[in-house]
């Protein structure tokens, strides 16, 4: 008789959607016992308070971890002005800064086009992975040690006012990858003169992939079992 084959060892592709509230390594942790092989990453973090899509890949699929990362980005979420914070999101407790009232659709639309569309240079969060000494900046900020990040090139290919109810901004992005919507939040509320941070935020496409196509984690562990088994499952895998 001969053994069976785990696909996962072989190497797969897993659409997961992201809940609120995980870390993207709660994610590949969680579903590293089902996938039985210890060899799964996932391509692209995304923050714990974000959701949508994330790429994990097994077995010989990882070597294909970085061809994912570098591809095109799509993002929705909310920018609240009028406060800013640390973290440039809901991380850490917003600070009033400066009453949002003056800002309109007309110029939330003019800024956006003129500063932030296109080739931008942008400074990652001080509260980010970034390693900086063999450290992660964010512990470093968390013990309050001042860590000067360079700016970085970035290109914003769509950045679409899809509402605005003062003091919300809904949006869309799309962008390369490295960039960091939290900056651009952040940035954003800093150019208007009034504060600004990423209130909400959601993944909807890398590259090709999209999450309408993902598998909640209530949805992979049955599409895992199916698989293992030999049977065909539900879409959100390649």
């Amino acid at each position: 008789m001969e053994p069976t084959i785990n696909i996962f060892e072989q190497g797969q592709m897993l659409l997961i959607d992201k809940p609120m509230d995980w870390t993207s390594f709660d994610v590949v942790r969680k579903l590293r016992g089902q996938v039985k092989t210890k060899k799964i990453g996932h391509a692209g973090t995304l923050d714990p308070l974000a959701t949508g899509l994330l790429i994990l890949c097994t077995g010989k699929y990882t070597k294909r971890i970085n061809e994912y990362m570098a591809q095109e980005k799509e993002y929705t979420g909310t920018v609240t002005f009028g406060a800013s914070t640390p973290t440039y999101d809901l991380e850490s407790e917003p600070q009033p800064q400066k009453d949002p009232s003056f800002v309109t659709h007309e110029l939330l639309a003019e800024t956006i086009m003129r500063q932030f569309t296109g080739e931008i240079w942008q400074v990652p969060p001080a509260h980010s992975a970034i390693k900086v000494g063999g450290q992660r900046v964010y512990e470093l900020a968390r013990k309050g040690k001042e860590v000067k990040l360079e700016p970085r090139r970035v290109v914003i290919k769509a950045f679409e006012i899809t509402s605005w109810q003062l003091p919300v901004l809904g949006f869309r992005v799309v962008c390369t990858t490295g960039t960091y919507i939290r900056s651009l939040a952040n940035d954003l509320g800093a150019v208007l003169g009034c504060g600004g941070y990423l209130s909400s935020l959601r993944r909807t496409r890398i590259g090709e992939y999209r999450v309408d196509d993902a598998l909640t984690m209530e949805t992979a562990r049955e599409y895992i079992q199916a698989k293992l088994a030999g049977g065909e499952g539900s879409p959100g895998l390649a």
